[in-house]
């Protein structure tokens, strides 16, 4: 028997209420006129405020997610595969977000790793065991949630050098500030790589995300040069990871064609 939209439609009911009670109460923080963009820390890694974008975006595309349920395709996934972690990840996300919006940043730094956890065992599931099978999958599935995994990164790294890095307006970038933003740009251009091997396509909206943030680091950090031409040079690599995995998707997309139309061509005996 067909599934109906009732299936599993309490799960469905505490998604909606999730989304729209704690994503949407994250959108009002990142987007309102006191923005933590502007009033928080700045540490020698801050990006440019555009950076943050992405985080929009990503609530936008779960909107979808959360009305693709009602399908049999989305039900398939996000409520027999993702199941509960999706309102757990609405909570941590929501947690982290006012912690970091008040300054508390260690806490932060430590509901950030929640997050990225839950971020990555839902990445994980979604990945290995539900391969899209439309675009419905790959637009309200897999892309919201590779968008996050990557980004997740990028906060993760963020935070903590707001938890633990100098302030970049009263101090100076000493010699272990530049080794550890160094470090801090080789971990996520080396993410982004990891995504671009991850499959034989790569994971396109991973690498943009960490590529992305990195463009906007290179973008906000004048102050130091160091830092500056060094996300420029992690942020080129990056690129060419965004490139690798574009091109991996054509071809990925290209053969998938070749294959509907052998699959649709006659049977000559």
């Amino acid at each position: 028997m067909a599934d109906s939209w009732k299936d599993g439609i309490l799960l469905k009911i505490i998604n909606i209420i999730v989304y729209f009670v704690f994503l949407g109460s994250n959108i009002y923080t990142v987007a309102s006129p006191s923005s933590i963009y502007y009033y928080g820390k700045e540490t020698y890694i801050t990006p440019a405020p555009w950076a943050f974008l992405i985080w929009s975006l990503i609530h936008i595309l779960l909107l979808g997610t959360v009305i693709y349920q009602f399908f049999p395709a989305g039900k398939k996934t996000i409520i027999d595969g993702i199941s509960w972690r999706f309102p757990l990840l609405g909570i941590l996300n929501a947690i982290y977000v006012n912690l970091w919006s008040t300054n508390h940043y260690i806490i932060a730094f430590i509901f950030a790793l929640f997050v990225s956890s839950a971020v990555t065992h839902i990445y994980y599931i979604v990945k290995k065991f539900h391969s899209p099978e439309s675009y419905g999958d790959e637009l309200f599935i897999h892309l919201p949630f590779s968008l996050n995994h990557g980004w997740t990164t990028v906060l993760v790294v963020l935070t903590g050098f707001d938890a633990f890095g100098v302030n970049a307006i009263t101090h100076g970038a000493g010699v272990w500030t530049k080794v550890f933003v160094f470090l801090a740009l080789f971990f996520l251009e080396g993410t982004a790589a990891t995504y671009a091997f991850s499959t034989p396509e790569g994971d396109l909206p991973a690498s943009i995300a960490i590529a992305w943030s990195l463009w906007a680091i290179f973008a906000h950090q004048t102050s130091s040069g160091f830092v500056h031409w060094s996300s420029l040079v992690f942020a080129i690599l990056a690129l060419v990871w965004v490139v690798k995995g574009a091109a991996g998707l054509v071809i990925r997309s290209h053969h998938g064609h070749i294959a509907l139309e052998e699959d649709r061509a006659p049977l000559n005996v």
